[in-house]
Formats: structure tokens, C-alpha cells, sequence
């Protein structure tokens, strides 16, 4: 506490001669809470909230998923050369080039949401997303327009990437302001919910298709199905995202900041100006989490969004199989997401992180090894292994990710310090992978690739501070009910002395 802080660099003598007047410099510098000061939170809201952002969390990973699950076939359909390889590449190279304008999205997005308010960003974001979705599935093919189908699929592809440059940092924090300080794991956890509900839903879409139409349907007309889906879904998610109220942390900021009002008009001006004030002040958090969401997208990318293609490219089994497997798995991890929200509320966040981390350091390498052996329950075992490390950080990322940041900038140096690294680690995956196997003929480079990152997650695990339990940095407390609001105020006032 900065008064403790004062009275300990002063002279102690002193200190003993005016307790008094140190005492009184110390209620200054920490004035107790009064009860207006705390926020009890609306059970009715926070769930309206946490609906509202998992499903676009939701149907930002749907649109992601259904394209690294049809990566092979868009390769077919946009890019083809008689060359698989060739083909392959092409399309996790515009599957990366999505994330190349994450940060521009990140740092246009992020700083509006901190100065118009998080909702009207995230509405603004789902609409670009599902038109940038819906558009790719009315692309005319290769064979039909030539040169014109490849560049319509990247440009279609930089609309999506912008849009979701707003949307996680918007999402997470959205949740994490609505929540109540000694549940927001739990709450928080439903943001990953959404995103492995949206890559089930991308992955058993992608994998009923194909069993129905056959691999020469799928390539003719079927993949486009899964993207024109993407439209209605937004349109869903807007309208329960525009009924949402703003949150009361950032409610709470705007009521006591005379130029937030004055945002709409000056956004172009300010965004500059919000940009160099992150990158100058908050540079040491950025890099902590530019580390950990590096670590936590190339695991996370590593197996929701590349081992099917792995298991079919690399190891030789069908379509099918490997997104059938990876179904099964997603679907337990579901079960067990807010498991670990709970865990983490309980136990803390840094606990659980390092647990995932250290997960995928010492058990990739047995995971692939299992999985190259062989036979569905070697490979649902091996990628179990991988699953259940990685559920460790999807249950807790979203809640320790926003609060690194006070609310005055959360929104904006959480879409930059993710998108930032979400671009240069994370949508690169899946290329860097494919392009190491090709390098050394090895096929354990997934291993070694997720382990270097789990180094790195470790060690910024083990940077962070412990957020768990307490308020978000720039908010005031929040709590469930009134009488936890009473009895915070309550524990502040000392025991009378007799």
C-alpha cells in the first residue's frame, strides 16, 4: 500500500513522535471503501454478457476452424498445381495471412473500445466477421475466374482478420468487467468454451459433409456450405450482443472521465495518441503478454487447428478420421472448462497456467510418439495428453489475460499485446509446421515446436502476478451480493480496543 510504503522510507523517530499525523497521511492514501464504491453485480446480466461474447467468441473459431479442417481442399479449389505440398502451403499461407492484420485490427479496435464503449466495438466486429465469412463461401473457383479466385479468398480473409483483431481482447474483457472478482475464472471460461464449441461445430460440420457428399462433392460445391452457415450465426450474435447493457467497470470509468463522452468525435486523433501512451507506459506487460499468448496460441493452434491435417498429410489417415478423433477430445475438454475456471478462482491462476505449460513441455514429446504408432486408441490417447494440458490454459487465459491491464487501456493493450502475437506465433503455426516437416523430414517438429513454446509459457508464467480472487487494476470491487458488499466495507472498519 503506497502509505505503508510512505510511512516505512520515513524517519522512524518521526513516525513515533506523530502517530497521528502518519496515521492520517495513510487513510489518505488509502481511503477505505464506502459501499457506492463496490459493485454487486446482476446474476441475469453477467450471464447475458458471458452468452454474448462466448458465441462470438464461438463463430469467430467456427469460421477459423472450418477453414484449417477444409485446408486441403481450398488448396484444391484455389491454388491448384498438381503439386499437394504446393497446394497445402498456399492455403495455410492465406489461412496466416488473416492474422498478418490482426495487430492493425487490434490497434483500431482496442483503443475505440476503450474510449466508445466495449459494446458498440463488438457488434461492429461480428458484423465485418460474418460478412468476411459468408463472402468466401461465394467465391467462384479457380477453374471459373482464374487469377481473380486466390486474390478474392486473401482479401476476403484480411476482412475476417481485421474484424477479429477486435474481438478477443473485446470479448475477455467484456466478461472479465462483468464478473464478480471471486468468480471470474469460472465466468471467464466460458469465453473457451465458445471457442472450442465453435471448433466442434467447424469440425463436425466439416466431417458430416464430407461422409455425405463424398471428396469430389466437397471439392465441386460441399465446402462452401460451412462458410455461407457463418451468416445467420452472425446475425444471432449481434442482436443478443446489441441488447447487452455496457459493462459497469467501464460505466463507472466514462461517468468519471469528461472526455469519454466526447470519443465518437475524435476517435482518429485519440487512437494515435491512446497507441504511443500503451506501447511508452506499458510496455512490460505488453511483452509478458505478447510471451504468453504466443505460447498459449501455438499449442492451442497445434492441435485444434493442425492435427487433422497432420494425421492426414503426415501420417496418412483419412479426412475423417483425424477430425473424428479430435471431436471426441474437444467434446471432453468441454466438459472439464469450467472445472478449471472454478480451479482457478480457488486456487489461482498462475497454478493452472503452469500446469498447462509444463504439460505440453514434458508431454509432447510422448504424445506424438504415441500418436505416430498408430490405431484410434494410441492416437486419442496421445492427443488426450496434448487436450488436457491445453484445457489448463484455455480455462484460465480469458481471466488472467484482462486483468494484466487497468481498465483505462484494457481493451486496447489487450488487442494489441494478443493480436501482436497471435500474428507472429499463432496463425503462423500450422505454416511453420508444415514447412519444418518438409525442411527436415521429421515428423515430430510438432513436438519440439509446442515444447519451445511451453519454455518460453513457463517463464512467463512465472513473471506474472497472481490476479485471482482480487479487483480488476483501475475497478473497484466487485462482488456477487450485497451482504459480500457489506461484509468487504465491514472488514476494512478495525476491532475497538478496550
Amino acid at each position: 500500500m503506497a502509505g505503508q510504503e510512505y510511512e516505512e522510507t520515513a524517519d522512524p523517530a518521526a513516525v513515533k513522535r506523530h502517530p497521528a499525523l502518519f496515521r492520517a497521511i495513510r487513510q489518505r492514501k488509502n481511503p477505505k471503501l464506502r459501499r457506492s464504491d463496490i459493485t454487486v453485480t446482476d446474476e441475469a446480466a453477467v450471464k447475458r454478457a458471458v452468452k454474448a461474447a462466448s458465441l462470438g467468441n464461438a463463430m469467430e473459431w467456427f469460421d477459423f476452424g472450418i477453414y484449417s479442417y477444409l485446408a486441403v481442399t481450398i488448396g484444391r479449389v484455389f491454388f491448384p498445381s498438381g503439386n499437394s505440398t504446393v497446394e497445402l502451403l498456399s492455403s495455410f499461407a492465406t489461412f496466416a495471412v488473416a492474422f498478418l492484420v490482426r495487430p492493425l485490427g487490434g490497434m483500431f479496435f482496442g483503443p475505440m473500445g476503450d474510449r466508445i464503449g466495449r459494446k458498440k466495438v463488438l457488434a461492429l466486429t461480428m458484423i465485418m466477421m460474418a460478412i468476411g465469412t459468408f463472402a468466401i463461401g461465394l467465391i467462384p473457383s479457380y477453374a471459373s475466374i482464374g487469377f481473380w479466385a486466390p486474390v478474392l479468398l486473401i482479401f476476403f480473409r484480411l476482412v475476417q482478420g481485421f474484424s477479429t483483431g477486435g474481438e478477443y481482447g473485446g470479448a475477455s474483457t467484456f466478461i472479465a468487467e462483468y464478473a464478480p472478482d471471486k468468480r471470474r475464472g469460472f465466468f471467464g471460461s466460458f469465453l473457451e468454451f465458445g471457442t472450442l464449441a465453435g471448433y466442434i461445430g467447424a469440425a463436425g460440420l466439416v466431417t458430416a459433409l464430407t461422409a455425405a457428399l463424398g471428396s469430389d462433392s466437397m471439392q465441386a460445391w460441399g465446402w462452401r456450405v460451412p462458410f455461407l452457415i457463418a451468416g445467420p450465426l452472425g446475425l444471432i450474435g449481434l442482436y443478443l450482443r446489441l441488447r447487452l447493457d455496457e459493462t459497469p467497470a467501464f460505466q463507472k470509468l466514462e461517468s468519471e472521465s469528461a472526455h469519454a463522452s466526447e470519443a465518437a468525435d475524435s476517435v482518429e486523433i485519440t487512437t494515435k495518441e491512446d497507441l504511443a501512451r500503451i506501447f511508452r507506459q506499458y510496455w512490460p506487460t505488453l511483452i509478458l503478454c505478447i510471451a504468453l499468448v504466443g505460447a498459449y496460441n501455438i499449442t492451442d493452434y497445434m492441435l485444434l487447428s493442425y492435427m487433422p491435417t497432420y494425421l492426414s498429410d503426415e501420417l496418412g489417415y483419412s479426412e475423417t478420421h483425424g477430425l473424428l478423433i479430435l471431436l471426441v477430445v474437444m467434446a471432453l475438454l468441454m466438459l472439464i472448462i469450467n472445472q478449471v475456471g472454478k480451479l482457478n478462482d480457488r486456487f489461482g491462476r498462475k497454478p493452472l497456467l503452469m500446469a498447462g505449460m509444463l504439460g505440453f513441455f514434458f508431454l509432447s514429446l510422448p504424445a506424438f510418439l504415441l500418436i505416430k504408432q498408430g490405431g484410434i486408441p494410441a492416437i486419442t490417447a496421445g492427443v488426450l495428453m496434448l487436450g488436457l494440458s491445453l484445457v489448463c490454459l484455455l480455462g484460465t487465459m480469458s481471466a488472467a489475460l484482462p486483468a494484466l491491464f487497468p481498465t483505462e487501456v484494457r481493451y486496447g493493450s489487450l488487442s494489441v499485446g494478443y493480436n501482436l502475437s497471435a500474428s507472429l506465433f499463432g496463425g503462423t503455426t500450422p505454416l511453420v509446421i508444415t514447412g519444418l516437416i518438409g525442411l527436415t523430414g521429421n515428423n515430430l517438429m510438432p513436438a519440439y515446436y509446442s515444447m519451445a513454446a511451453a519454455l518460453v509459457g513457463v517463464i512467463a508464467v512465472a513473471c506474472m502476478k497472481e490476479t485471482a480472487q482480487r479487483p480488476l487494476d483501475g475497478s473497484p470491487p466487485s462482488v456477487s451480493t450485497e451482504a459480500e458488499a457489506a461484509r468487504l466495507v465491514a472488514s476494512q472498519t478495525p476491532e475497538p480496543k478496550f
